[in-house]
Order: C-alpha cells, then structure tokens, then sequence
C-alpha cells in the first residue's frame, strides 16, 4: 500500500467536488472496498474523461459492495461535466466484469500483458461508458 506519505499524495488526489472522487464503504469501522474516479489522460483535451476503478477487500465480495460503491460514485458524478468513463480490468474478473456490464460499460479492447499481478503479466480488458 505504500508509506503514509504516499497514501496521503494518493487521498490529495480526490476531492469532494469536481470530477475526480473516491467513496469508501466500512463494515464495522473496516475498510471493504472503494470506488474512485481519476483523471484519465493529463492532457486538457481529455478532461471530459475519467478512469474508474471499484475495489472490494477478500471476503466482502458477493455482499452488493461493488454495487453499492459504483451506485454512488456515478450519481456523485452525474452532475459533472463528463462525456465517457473508462474502466480496465486484469482478466479473467468475471466478478468484476459482470459489475461493469451491469453499470452499462461496454468492452472496446484488451491491452496484452500491459501490466503485472502476482508476479507475471496480465492482460487487461477495456471497458467505457458514457456518462
């Protein structure tokens, strides 16, 4: 998870306000799971844009969290001015992709070992929706 220094750069990073956001839900003052919404390319050309991501702890999953946490963030943004949002996933997540289906993304394409998980590389599928 990094130092606390960086946890605090990487909490800076969202606001209460504008485009950019994070929600948390708690279960018994434990954190189990987030959604957040991020810039998705620095350029201003991409400001209508956002990259989304939703988080669920080991052992929360299949409890609604997900739904929960996307419900709110995309009703917090409904009332900004964004065009599309972005979502990649390491695949397979059918969890996660069936979560993504059901908040009306669609897949456009898989990047091929772009990144890495638990020591080797994972493809990551892309998903977008328009807000």
């Amino acid at each position: 998870m990094g130092s606390v220094d960086e946890r605090r750069a990487w909490f800076a990073h969202y606001a209460t306000t504008g485009p950019h956001r994070l929600v948390v839900a708690e279960d018994e003052g434990h954190v189990v799971g987030y959604a957040t919404s991020s810039p998705f390319r620095p350029k201003p050309g991409y400001r209508t844009s956002v990259e989304t991501t939703v988080y669920v702890a080991d052992g929360a999953g299949g409890r609604g969290v997900g739904n929960a946490l996307y419900a709110r963030l995309f009703a917090e943004l409904a009332g900004e001015e964004l065009h599309r949002a972005y979502a990649g996933l390491a695949v397979p997540n059918e969890p996660s992709r069936a979560l993504h289906l059901r908040f009306g993304f669609t897949p456009i394409g898989v990047y091929r070992e772009v990144g890495t998980k638990f020591g080797r590389y994972v493809d990551v599928e892309w998903f977008e929706r328009p807000l």
